[in-house]
């Protein structure tokens, strides 16, 4: 029928669909701004469906045309509705964010369109006395009459805004502003999810931009409300129910709500897309396969399931669009009539009904159970508290049940801030069932659940820890054991209950990456987020690094002696970041030292790489050129000072507490002078107290130096000067006998904490490192600022036992699990003890006890020959 009202399309199809945008809207003469758009419309669908079905067009160019027409549609009604009514003025002012299928560009041939439409106040053209929003509502109203008025030639598009805050009581135009402040403050949680495809489509960019760039965090959070994942998942539900009669696959079914159909494989994404985007914007991709794709790429879903939705995904659609071939209508269901059935199939392009349903059923099959693979809709509960409640947790394996039905009882009673709203407490009914499990199959389920009570005690808010645990239920397991064996970590659980969020992926227990990209990820800022930000940005990609290595040594994931090189990995990362930062904010009052640069190095554990989770950082600041220059800035500062400000900067930025909590312990007594000392020097005067000054215990310190902090020049200058230094250029002194004096007044004042303590105990790893750095010092050689690599080269030289090297490895291991799960020395509980065996790569507790004493022999022997020799 088409065909005969549009000859000249008819003409020439072929060249017509090379454009099909540009053919609609060549039609001659003067016309309104509506009659022109529904015969550009008309145009449009007829070409595009000629291109389907021919097919020329595969379904993304499909909806791709059908998408990016209604946007100019839109725009253009826009421009006309705000024209009319101030011919003279800019059409700015009046933005469309489009949500839904236009969102991501996958509209359909009869789709409604679902956008929010905002306005400036401050920019809107209006007539003389018109208030903004009723200037703003009746250029709405306009755009709603150029877009669905009806006539000969039909309609342009229908028009649904309900999807912005409060339909029911708000204009349909809504101030900037006060939609910025709904979605920060008050928005529900699907509405989150529908803002995964927004975009700015139409009218003001600028202004759409702005909108979004604001709500973003909105959108994509770091720590994820799981409650949002519920009710993706509620909806879905609800749509089951409320299309029942066409969830059974046959005739009649629904392509769309039907059970394994479109709206299924969308959600699927969506809720994969709320849980990891926040974490990588390259999974916030608007439309499904797109989305699909990036997160089967991203190792975050199946990849076999992602080409299986995907391929599902398209058939559907397809189907879908010659459904509404059918005299426009805007349906999703199969017919279920025989004959109309045939019809479809054959517009399709297969023999029958039959073969059609036969394409679509497997592909629904599959997409249902991938689905369902979500969420189990059977719920289990405990009992509500007495006997039951006791006897279950008996049953369970719970070795003190009564007092785990006490504090489960306290739980539901509301005793603790976060427990003391319905929600709260509906959400922890909800993973209480795997809550209880996972304690009672922890080493020891007393102490698990008694730490998990003191950590309940502490949050301020718990809804959303509960909710991620309702959706990664194996998350429950590794949470009870680091409650169990790590009171460092189920510390700062109590403190940041997000800090979880960070396993729910399980490329949380892999190695850390190296210091680039920990930097890349620390770096990233948002558009318009300041200096303050980014300190706060660090601290919590810091502390959630932190919190996953610790949980590698409790899941026996990792050798400690690899995490402890990716906490200094994650420490150095954080330093090049900040400092940079640092640097970046001062010059702005100050400018720069010309010819001049700061470089920071690090020492002691941080310079071997080599920390534990409570190491604090060795660092010593200096700065290159001449020392009697003066910045460039509005606030100019001779070098000195401008250096000294700008350490004082670094080492705040590196320590004080901020809203997103502590970093680092900074030392820099290491410095000339130490705390009598200026905090900055230059590299002149570092090399000159270096070579005439330093006392032997400088001297010590320095085979672990490593600049992490400035140029390559700059760093290659350092190291030039320590070589240097090391191999000579440095005042004779008696290196043993100063070494010898030192420890022993180091013994005196920190004595060690317990009888585990592998770093300060006689026999531990100061000893071995005082033994190291001495004959480092004595014979000029074998330098590496990490210790184990100096252990080995000393030994091929034949100056140090090989047997240094497993003493170094074992007493290692052991401080870094210690410092997590003993950090007072002592021994800990049985559970404990496995723990710490395993980590250490030992059978049993009996057999770490023996080792720790046969190393601390040999490693005693080794120092004693050295200083007594």
């Amino acid at each position: 029928m088409l065909l005969t009202r549009e000859p000249q399309l008819a003409e020439d199809l072929p060249g017509a669909l090379l454009d099909p945008l540009a053919a609609a809207r060549d039609i001659p003469g003067e016309m309104s701004a509506g009659a022109r758009l529904r015969i550009e419309r008309r145009r449009l669908a007829l070409l595009v469906a000629l291109g389907d079905l021919s097919g020329h067009f595969d379904l993304t160019r499909v909806t791709h045309t059908l998408s990016d027409f209604a946007d100019d549609a839109l725009d253009r009604a826009i421009r006309a509705a705000i024209l009319e009514r101030t011919p003279d003025a800019d059409p700015i002012g009046f933005a469309a964010i489009a949500l839904g299928k236009q969102g991501s560009r996958e509209l359909n041939y009869s789709s409604d369109i679902d956008p929010i439409w905002l306005f400036d106040p401050d920019t809107l053209p209006r007539k003389p006395r018109e208030e903004p929003v009723d200037a703003a509502v009746r250029i709405g109203r306009r755009v709603l009459e150029l877009l669905q008025s009806r006539d000969g030639d039909g309609y342009v598009m229908r028009v649904d805004l309900r999807l912005r805050p409060s339909p029911e009581a708000t204009p349909i135009v809504l101030p900037v502003d006060a939609a910025i402040s709904y979605y920060e403050s008050q928005a529900l949680p699907w509405e989150r999810a529908a803002f995964i495809r927004a975009r700015a489509c139409a009218g003001d960019l600028r202004l759409g931009g702005y909108f979004l760039e604001a709500v973003r965090p909105f959108v994509w959070r770091r720590a994820l409300d799981y409650g949002t994942i519920r009710e993706i998942r509620d909806i879905s539900r609800r749509i089951r129910d409320h299309y029942a009669q066409a969830q059974a696959f046959g005739p009649g079914y629904d392509l769309k709500r039907g059970r394994g159909g479109i709206r299924e494989v969308e959600f699927f994404a969506q809720i994969h897309q709320l849980i990891h985007g926040g974490r990588d914007p390259a999974l916030r991709a608007p439309a499904t396969r797109d989305a699909l794709a990036a997160l089967a790429a991203a190792g975050r879903i199946d990849a076999e399931d992602a080409a299986a939705l995907s391929e599902a995904y398209a058939c559907f659609r397809t189907i879908e669009h010659r459904l509404q071939m059918v005299d426009d209508l805007q349906t999703h269901r199969l017919p279920a009539g025989a004959e109309a059935l045939a019809n479809v199939a054959a517009l399709h392009g297969v023999e029958s009904g039959e073969a059609l349903l036969d394409l679509l059923r497997p592909r629904a099959e599959r997409v249902g159970r991938v689905y369902d693979s979500l969420s189990d809709d059977a719920e289990p509960r405990l009992p509500a508290s007495g006997d039951s409640l006791q006897a279950q947790l008996a049953e369970a394996g719970f070795d003190h049940p009564a007092g785990a039905a006490r504090i489960v009882e306290g739980w539901r009673s509301g005793n603790y801030p976060a427990l003391r709203t319905s929600p709260a407490r509906e959400a922890l009914e909800s993973v209480l069932p795997w809550l209880i499990a996972a304690f009672a199959q922890a080493p020891d389920s007393t102490h698990a659940i008694t730490r998990f009570d003191a950590m309940l005690a502490r949050l301020p808010s718990a809804i959303n820890f509960f909710r991620l645990l309702e959706a990664q239920p194996a998350l429950t397991r590794l949470l009870s054991n680091i409650l169990c064996h790590a009171p460092t970590l189920a510390e700062q659980l109590g403190r940041r209950a997000e800090l979880l969020d960070g396993l729910i992926d399980a490329t949380a227990l892999d190695p850390m990456p190296d210091v680039a990209a920990l930097a890349e990820e620390m770096a990233t800022r948002e558009t318009g987020a300041d200096y303050q930000w980014q300190l706060d940005h660090v601290r919590k990609v810091v502390g959630e690094k932190r919190f996953a290595l610790g949980a590698q040594i409790v899941a026996g994931a990792s050798d400690p002696l690899e995490v402890s090189a990716g906490y200094a990995r994650v420490a150095e990362a954080a330093i090049e970041v900040l400092a940079r930062a640092t640097v970046e904010e001062f010059t702005r009052a100050h400018g720069r030292v010309p010819d001049s640069e700061l470089v920071v190095l690090a020492l002691g554990r941080m310079g071997g790489q080599a920390l534990t989770h409570a190491s604090d950082l060795d660092l010593i600041y200096v700065f290159t050129g001449d020392y009697a220059a003066e910045s460039d800035g509005a606030k100019p500062l001779g070098a000195v000072m401008y250096y000294n400000r700008l350490g004082q900067r670094v080492s705040a930025a590196l320590s004080v507490p901020t809203a997103a909590g502590p970093l680092y312990e900074i030392d820099t007594r290491l410095r000339p002078s130490g705390a009598q000392g200026p905090l900055v020097v230059s590299l002149e005067g570092f090399t000159r107290y270096q070579r005439e000054d330093a006392w032997t215990w400088e001297h010590m310190a320095l085979t672990r130096l490593r600049p992490i902090f400035g140029s390559a020049k700059a760093r290659a200058a350092v190291m030039q000067m320590v070589g240097e230094v090391l191999h000579g250029a440095r005042p004779q002194r008696d290196v043993v006998a100063d070494a010898a004096k030192m420890r022993d007044e180091m013994a005196a004042h920190k004595p060690p904490q317990g009888p585990l303590d592998a770093k300060l105990s006689d026999g531990g790893l100061v000893d071995l490192e005082f033994a190291v750095h001495t004959l480092q010092l004595v014979h000029r050689s074998a330098f590496d600022p990490q210790l184990g690599r100096a252990i080995d080269a000393l030994a091929a030289a034949g100056l140090m036992p090989a047997a240094m090297r497993p003493a170094h490895d074992f007493l290692s291991r052991l401080l870094v699990t210690l410092r997590l799960v003993a950090p007072d020395g002592q021994p800990p509980g049985a559970p404990t003890q496995a723990l710490i065996a395993r980590a250490v790569g030992l059978e049993a507790w009996p057999q770490v006890v023996a080792e720790l004493e046969r190393t601390r022999q040999e490693v005693r022997a080794c120092w004693t020959a050295l200083r007594e020799g």
